[in-house]
């Protein structure tokens, strides 16, 4: 284990980084001990963190400078596909490099996605994960309504799945407890996505939509549901109670 970031960017051929926010990133990279100041010439940077498509522009330009490459590179796929080794990676930058690079990718994931320039790989996500908020909510909504007018939910849920409405969120992610044994739902909502990263990375996917002007309405109201559920001391709950949440709403 490295001590010190110097001493890890100083030795490495390939260097890979998940943190948890853009400025995170931009101080790891570009900070006063920064990575780019000590990796040498060659390496190949991997960063899987969820960040503003601006933050790895910037990083791969100065990077390029320093004859490094820098890849971002954010995952999908849960705690499960994580433990499993079957992410899907979403890759911004140089092809080539990415090819050098996906036998260390293949062992933590199944699905390897070149996605064009620097910052793509971020474009990708963010559009993923802002589906996934709302998604989720529509879910949430259909189980507590067909829960509240007496259908038993594991019927439900096994109807949907067969059915126009399947998606991630019912039939391998599904909010209510007990419904499937390896979620959060059944685990008291721990574990997980916390609603706090994804409200993050909806703020993300909002911000970048008012840049370019896309209507956004669905994801603006469920990015507003979310914090609510922060104001209300939820936000190292999995983003998965929302169904909780609904449940009890009066």
């Amino acid at each position: 284990m490295a001590l010190s970031l110097s001493t890890l960017a100083s030795g490495a051929e390939f260097i890979i980084s998940m943190l948890p926010a853009s400025q995170d990133v931009l101080d790891a990279y570009d900070g006063s001990d920064g990575i780019l100041k000590h990796a040498k010439p060659g390496v190949i940077v991997i960063d899987s963190s969820t960040v503003d498509p601006q933050v790895p522009q910037t990083l791969s330009n100065l990077a390029r400078e320093k004859q490094i490459t820098f890849l971002d590179a954010p995952v999908s796929g849960g705690t499960k596909a994580a433990q499993e080794a079957t992410l899907t990676f979403m890759v911004g930058g140089d092809k080539s490099s990415l090819e050098k690079a996906k036998p260390i990718l293949k062992c933590m994931g199944r699905n390897i996605v070149h996605c064009g320039d620097s910052g793509n790989g971020q474009v990708a996500k963010l559009c993923n994960n802002m589906l996934l908020g709302v998604t989720m909510m529509g879910v949430a909504e259909a189980m507590n309504l067909g829960v509240k007018l007496g259908m038993n939910a594991k019927l439900l849920s096994d109807v949907i799945n067969t059915s126009s409405g399947r998606c991630w969120s019912s039939e391998v992610y599904n909010p209510v407890p007990g419904v499937l044994s390896n979620v959060p739902a059944s685990n008291n909502y721990n574990g997980g996505f916390k609603i706090s990263l994804l409200a993050k990375d909806m703020k993300l996917a909002e911000d970048l939509a008012n840049r370019c002007t896309a209507q956004t309405d669905l994801s603006k109201l469920a990015t507003s549901i979310y914090k609510r559920l922060m104001d209300k001391g939820c936000q190292d709950k999995d983003f998965s109670y929302i169904y909780e949440f609904l449940k009890n709403k009066t």
